[in-house]
């Protein structure tokens, strides 16, 4: 080799690097979340703010609606290998899929607030980080879709009527379907796709729909299902998720600025949330929702249960360190609260 090959190959090395680093990411993401909801636009917005922020090295393209499938399809999209997707906006149960420790958020009358819920997500943070990154994913941020509530083409005024409801629980979800059968409940695996059309129908699969109020409203099933019980069974917690392999194409410098975005996506959609629910329940209202709130009794009632029916899923379907965790800070709140 002469000495001028010599002296240009760090060069052509060194821009070669320079070039590669410098390439842009585009970013898929793919959610269940209806195209044109606040959640949607939330979505849109960070993207446009990755765009600005890492002058166009990292990109955003979201695929709402689950047009990509469901969440465990589009999981398995997020692997190495397939790598068709980047990203996704999962609900708790597509986190629970793959990690069971995500149940922990899901679980009925164990949240009461959004301060509860928020508490031991930060709580469960770490925790949680390290079993996704064992399994190829990074957390980039949480989510919220507001408190999901019963909807039902009956009044339910009491637990012995939910569980004597023909409730709908998510398909593929078998460890919840066992779960509901066991505690006396009468769940119904169907789709999401599935609820509008089954609750039209007088003999439909299902007379009940756990769904947060924004959701019930954007999708018009109070429309069939005209009884809103006022109890907050859980929060429709979610999480935006990347690959790692899409995540280690990111420069530390971007990530930052990747990592900002999606911060202010996770405040955005906790704000909006409250007022959301509050706003969508008084829509439905005036278009005939009738809204049922529980008795003393009744309401008593249901917090015992509730003690109860978390306890069987520690150690089944949540890790027991995970339960004890979420639990105590949960107490840790309401303490603060002076409840």
């Amino acid at each position: 080799m002469s000495a001028v090959k010599r002296a240009l190959l760090p060069v052509a090395t060194a821009l070669a690097v320079v070039t590669l680093a410098a390439a842009p990411l585009e970013v898929k993401l793919a959610t269940l979340v209806p195209a044109n909801t606040t959640w949607h636009k939330a979505l849109l917005d960070m993207g446009n703010t990755w765009n600005k922020d890492t002058a166009g090295r990292v990109t955003l393209t979201v695929f709402p609606g689950g047009v990509q499938g469901d969440e465990s399809t589009v999981i398995k999209k997020m692997r190495p290998g397939f790598d068709t997707l980047q990203a996704s906006f999962l609900t708790v149960g597509g986190l629970a899929d793959l990690d069971e420790a995500f149940n922990v958020l899901a679980m009925p009358f164990f949240l009461e607030t959004p301060d509860e819920e928020a508490a031991v997500e930060k709580k469960l943070t770490p925790v949680l980080e390290q079993r996704l990154q064992a399994k190829g994913f990074h957390l980039l941020c949480w989510g919220t879709g507001g408190w999901v509530q019963l909807f039902s083409k009956k009044p339910l005024r009491t637990l012995a009527d939910v569980k004597a409801a023909k409730l709908y629980t998510s398909k593929g979800s078998e460890k919840w379907v066992q779960w509901y059968v066991s505690n006396g409940f009468h769940p119904v695996a169907l789709l999401p796709a599935d609820i509008p059309a089954q609750l039209k129908l007088s003999t439909g699969l299902i007379d009940t729909a756990p769904n947060p109020p924004y959701l019930a409203l954007n999708l018009q099933i109070f429309r069939d299902a005209k009884y809103m019980l006022d109890v907050h069974i859980a929060p429709l917690a979610s999480a935006l998720l990347i690959s790692n392999t899409a995540w280690n194409k990111i420069s530390a410098e971007d990530r930052v600025k990747v990592s900002a975005a999606a911060e202010a996506l996770e405040a955005r959609v906790r704000a909006e949330a409250p007022a959301q629910d509050a706003e969508s329940i008084k829509q439905m209202s005036a278009r005939g929702l009738q809204v049922i709130t529980l008795d003393q009794k009744a309401a008593a009632e249901f917090r015992a249960a509730a003690t109860q029916l978390n306890t069987t899923m520690r150690g089944t379907m949540v890790p027991p360190d995970v339960y004890d965790m979420a639990v105590q800070e949960r107490d840790a709140v309401r303490k603060s609260k002076g409840k």
